[in-house]
């Protein structure tokens, strides 16, 4: 299993603070955690509001416990909400159901390697954040794989 290193959950958030800067975000806060959950790396921009270690802990996590980026976990909790309350009371972590929060997946065997969770801004723009800052450090994120999943056969 190959591990972040600091070095590089460091990369990602800065590339991901670069990339929110570029588009004129609100000021940001990133949590990487390591493939386990545990956090690797948190950084707040200055001027970025209470409780943004939860909510980025929250939606990191909530994309390692599932799997799936955490817009698409919050999709999930509204297609079966059951399911999702279930989860929620036996997850090991905390689990925030909105975008922002974006496996990291090694580019060559898209192994998972850790998650970072981004909030500050809207869904969609803390989502462009974390993509970007994935990007920038050669690693990849769940759609950059998506071709491979359409052909694996179920």
């Amino acid at each position: 299993m190959r591990a972040l290193s600091l070095a590089e959950a460091v990369r990602i958030i800065e590339s991901a603070f670069a990339e929110a800067e570029r588009l004129g975000l609100r000021p940001l806060a990133a949590m990487v955690l390591d493939a386990g959950g545990r956090p690797k790396c948190f950084m707040k921009q200055d001027g970025a509001s209470l409780m943004r270690y939860e909510i980025a802990y929250g939606k990191a996590f909530a994309a390692l416990a599932m799997g799936r980026s955490s817009r698409m976990v919050l999709q999930k909790s509204r297609e079966k909400p059951m399911f999702m309350q279930n989860l929620l009371e036996l997850a090991d972590g905390p689990m925030f159901l909105e975008g922002g929060g974006q496996l990291i997946r090694d580019a060559a065997s898209g192994e998972v390697v850790g998650a970072i969770g981004i909030t500050g801004d809207v869904n969609e723009t803390d989502d462009a954040a974390a993509i970007a800052g994935i990007h920038a450090c050669g690693f990849k994120t769940d759609e950059d794989f998506e071709d491979r999943k359409a052909n694996v056969k179920r």
